[in-house]
């Protein structure tokens, strides 16, 4: 099989080997481990897709290493450089790092932990979390948690926020595994830097009427007033039974369900006035529920507007949707039932077609890599699976991943195999998601051998800085090693190639035991994967 635009070999390419050469280039380094730690909470080669959990010292080998080997500064940045541009699929393990970092032994350490922990815990959610695993990476210990450093960066957190984002913020998440805004402001001592601090805090640790009796007849300045009004809506909405007067607040002040009463919930008409603003990621999570209890009613003119906005260039853009995510709610929402729960609901059409139009235009929210890829799918068994946690079937799941490169990456060779050889497959850049989904169920089942992507590349003289590899087989028993072939294709070529071998149904297992920092295993997939593949090709993990 001969893909067009191939790429040979060239004696030119920067992505060469240094001299050194050999297998000690793909040592996994402590700093490797590390960055895979921050990135998907595990040191190994292994991403589970979404698995969840908190973290412990027990995952944490390397971080404990480099910190012994005074490095906690270097540590301190990559947390920052995780946490800041999105490379981490799990923000946990960044907090859990942070926290770690600020009670080292080490000053220089400590201080560039908590210099960090503004720009690392961008909202109270993530504040909160810091806080826990702090106190839990304490226990057993006599000290407490609450020493001069923590409490004067607790104090700096609030003090450097925007008056009117922070009251927005706190009414927004008061609480979060088990700390709330009142006992960090208590426990840190905070010192107001400004009177629109002092009246968030005295909101937060005394009460809407405190604030009341105690700003009513002061000269107030302009951001004073703007917060004072705030917070008056926020305790309007919270003591109103008036579903018109709920929706007008809602609407003129762009107030979030966080902030409203339970009752206020069961109201559609109060769901109808919340989606017009709700973030666009939130409005495709609940589209199912909305449907189930009649908030979205077909041919509604409300049920248009969600349409338009769904599909909206400029609000797909601002919300920086990637086609990955609206795939998974669009399947999950054609499913017609959630995962758990008995919630069931009739697919709006007008919903789904929207949701299908807004799939090939988020295309534009993937940034390319740059990289040269051969996106490989094993067809040698049955692709109608479905991939574990979501309501796509393999076929869709490996559609799609070919789809998101073959049109993102301008240098993409996409490979079907089975039976121990490439076999004809005409996936192109303009195809739909359902014709290349086609063409790939289309191909007979037979045996597995995932190497012969990579021994194609290494016999055509391919030039290709990484292997994805899409498989349905469960246990990944191969004819020969895709890992041996690798090296065989890096001595040939002189490139850092990696692999990626993705199980679309396995569940936590290995393609070898291996200590090379270019190939990684994906179980499952999930949009978290794709960042994955997308931070090992930059060689960030």
């Amino acid at each position: 099989m001969e893909p067009s635009g191939s790429t040979t070999i060239s004696s030119s390419s920067n992505h060469t080997l240094n001299s050194a050469g050999g297998d000690c280039a793909w040592e996994v380094s402590d700093k490797t481990r590390l960055c895979r730690f921050l990135c998907y909470g595990s040191e190994g080669d292994i991403y589970t897709a979404r698995e969840e959990g908190r973290v412990s010292m027990e995952s944490a080998g390397a971080l404990l290493s480099l910190l012994q080997e005074g490095r906690g500064a270097e540590v301190v940045e990559e947390v920052k450089r995780f946490a800041q541009d999105g490379q981490a699929v799990r923000l946990g393990p960044s907090f859990f790092a942070l926290a770690l970092c600020s009670q080292h032994s080490e000053l220089k350490t400590r201080q560039a932990a908590f210099k960090a922990l503004k720009e690392v815990c961008r909202d109270p959610a993530h504040l909160f979390s810091f806080i826990q695993y702090k106190k839990e990476l304490k226990e057993g210990m006599k000290c407490g948690i609450w020493g001069r450093a923590l409490r004067k960066a607790v104090s700096d957190w609030y003090n450097e926020q925007d008056a009117v984002s922070l009251a927005a913020a706190v009414t927004k998440c008061k609480q979060r595994v088990g700390w709330s805004h009142q006992d960090l402001l208590r426990l840190s001592h905070t010192k107001p830097a400004n009177e629109a601090i002092a009246l968030i805090s005295k909101y937060v640790t005394k009460g809407w009427k405190e604030v009341q009796a105690a700003y009513a007849d002061k000269e107030n300045s302009e951001v004073v007033v703007k917060v004072l009004s705030y917070l008056e809506v926020v305790e309007k909405v919270k003591h109103s039974c008036d579903e018109t007067e709920v929706i007008n607040l809602i609407e003129e002040h762009k107030l979030e369900r966080e902030q409203l009463l339970t009752d206020h919930l069961k109201s559609k008409q109060v769901w109808r006035a919340l989606l017009k603003e709700m973030p666009l990621q939130a409005v495709l999570r609940i589209l199912g529920r909305m449907t189930s209890n009649k908030t979205i009613e077909l041919g509604s003119s409300e049920t248009q507007a969600l349409c338009d906005r769904i599909q909206s260039e400029m609000a797909l853009k601002k919300a920086k949707i990637h086609p990955f995510s609206i795939l998974l709610a669009s399947e999950n929402y054609k499913r017609g039932q959630g995962f758990q729960g008995k919630t069931k609901w009739e697919p709006d059409s007008s919903i789904l077609k929207a949701m299908d139009s807004a799939f090939y235009k988020s295309f534009m929210n993937v940034e390319p890599v740059g990289k040269r890829f051969v996106v490989a799918v094993d067809v040698s068994t049955s692709l109608s699976s479905i991939v574990p946690g979501t309501s796509i079937s393999t076929a869709v799941a490996a559609a799609a991943v070919t789809m998101i490169f073959a049109r993102t990456e301008t240098d993409t060779h996409v490979l079907a195999y089975s039976e121990g050889a490439l076999v004809p497959c005409s996936v192109s850049a303009d195809m739909t998601l359902a014709q290349t989904a086609v063409e790939l169920v289309k191909i007979p089942a037979g045996s597995t051998d995932c190497s012969l992507p990579i021994t194609w590349a290494t016999e055509n003289d391919k030039a290709v800085d990484m292997f994805i590899i899409l498989t349905n087989n469960p246990l990944w028993t191969f004819t020969s090693s895709p890992v041996a072939s690798l090296k065989k294709y890096r001595q040939k070529s002189g490139l850092n190639s990696k692999l990626v071998m993705c199980g679309l149904t396995s569940i936590g297992h290995a393609i070898a035991d291996t200590e090379d920092r270019g190939v990684l295993s994906i179980c499952g997939f999930d949009l978290g994967a794709l960042s994955v593949i997308r931070n090992l090709a930059q060689d960030l993990i």
